[in-house]
């Protein structure tokens, strides 16, 4: 999205200042080509981190646990349904603490049994 921006930006640079070198030294260009980046940057920062944080800890939307647990998010509404995983809703948004989401783990957590044909000999 950035990057269409940005060519919109330069052609329109070029059709109003067609007089206008387009250089390096130009302080308006660079300053244009710094906000940009910096942008480019803000919007990469807020997806990187688009978990949620609150004071008593980071919350996950429904399409991030999704994600991260490799599971539709119909099974994550199966789970909440069925009362077995713990979740908040605010408003339409169902978010999950990630403590929460670590407790729900470890309690199911099961060590795979060894049988007797892995046994060294």
């Amino acid at each position: 999205m950035l990057k269409i921006l940005l060519l919109i930006q330069q052609k329109q640079i070029k059709m109003n200042n067609m007089a206008m070198a387009i250089t390096k030294e130009n302080e308006r260009l660079v300053s244009l080509f710094r906000t940009i980046d910096e942008l480019s940057e803000t919007v990469e920062n807020i997806v990187r981190n688009s978990k949620i944080n609150f004071e008593n800890g980071q919350y996950l939307t429904d399409k991030d646990l999704s994600l991260l647990l490799k599971i539709s998010r119909r099974c994550l509404q199966n789970y909440r349904t069925e009362g077995i995983m713990p979740f908040y809703r605010i408003g339409g948004k169902t978010l999950y603490r990630e403590s929460d989401i670590e407790d729900f783990l470890a309690k199911r957590y099961e060590k795979s049994q060894t049988h007797n044909r892995f046994k060294s000999i």
